[in-house]
């Protein structure tokens, strides 16, 4: 077998290139450890191991080659997240998540009540709950993936480079977080180290997103990248979705099916990594001007 540049020996890093790679590091996310369970640095209570008892040896007792302690078998309990006897099951959670958001008559309140839910795991990682930001009720509402390291450390979804980015976006059709649209997220709190959700916390979350949907009633719904098409609309495949208007059917206020038109789209986060694809963006953002400008 021919040989491969990964078969040829690599120059070592030096001062200045490893200070570049962390960087590179956390700039794409990559700013914390991850294992098997969430931890959160920020609770952490790890302990010394206590000091080992005084020497009693018996006088004349025959020496012994001190042993080497055996590693831990995995990190300190305290460092793990582990659920306790209060904490609900993820049926549970779902169950507790979707009767607490039918309760919300308003959006404030809504907001409210996932600021005080305890039955995702992520919130227990996460610095702040980001729930939404922009005007109640606009016609245009835009759903995100999930927080991010800006959005984790602000409380406010879309901040940062993809966060300016949809704001351009946003710009070109005349809508405003300001004026216009309100955006927020299908989860509401961090990932370790920027993970996709998984499909539980996406069920325990959906609740509140349906919850917020029937409570703005938009004109248009936009949803941003894979992780909120599969948390909205059950579906994967944004490269074969965006584009294309679908229909969510959820409860409306009064207890009637609400049909909100949908279009999927990519995430601005994609859009930096992948600058030729703004074109196909471009044409989403012109159906969804006319939808607006429609009214319907």
């Amino acid at each position: 077998m021919p040989e491969t540049d990964s078969d040829a020996p690599q120059p070592a890093l030096t001062h200045d290139g490893a200070a570049a790679l962390l960087r590179w590091y956390v700039e794409m996310g990559c700013d914390v450890a991850i294992g098997n369970a969430p931890v959160n640095a920020y609770e952490l209570t790890a302990k010394l191991p206590p000091r080992p008892p005084a020497d009693t040896k018996p006088a004349g007792a025959q020496e012994r080659e001190p042993t080497r302690p055996a590693a831990p078998a995995g990190p300190p309990t305290s460092a793990v997240l582990r659920p306790d006897a209060n904490t609900p099951t993820a049926d549970e959670a779902v169950v507790l998540a979707t009767t607490i958001a039918a309760q919300a008559n308003s959006i404030d309140a809504l907001e409210t009540t996932v600021m005080a839910f305890d039955g995702c795991p992520l919130k227990r990682g996460a610095r702040k709950t980001v729930f939404g930001v922009g005007v109640q009720s606009a016609p245009l509402l835009v759903l995100g993936e999930a927080p991010g390291q800006d959005e984790d450390r602000t409380g406010v979804p879309f901040v940062g480079k993809a966060g300016h980015l949809l704001d351009r976006m946003l710009s070109a059709i005349g809508r405003s977080r300001e004026e216009n649209a309100y955006i927020s997220n299908a989860i509401y709190w961090r990932p370790p180290g920027n993970r996709a959700p998984n499909d539980m916390e996406m069920a325990i979350c959906r609740p509140f997103v349906e919850r917020l949907i029937t409570l703005s009633k938009p004109t248009v719904l936009v949803v941003t990248g894979g992780t909120a098409l599969k948390a909205v609309l059950g579906k994967t495949g944004i490269m074969k979705t965006r584009g294309k208007w679908q229909t969510l059917t959820i409860p409306g206020p009064d207890g009637q099916p609400l049909e909100i038109p949908v279009m999927p789209t990519f995430h601005p986060a994609y859009l930096l990594r992948n600058p030729e694809a703004k074109r196909l963006v471009w044409q989403d953002l012109q159906m969804i001007r006319a939808r607006l400008d429609q009214g319907k």
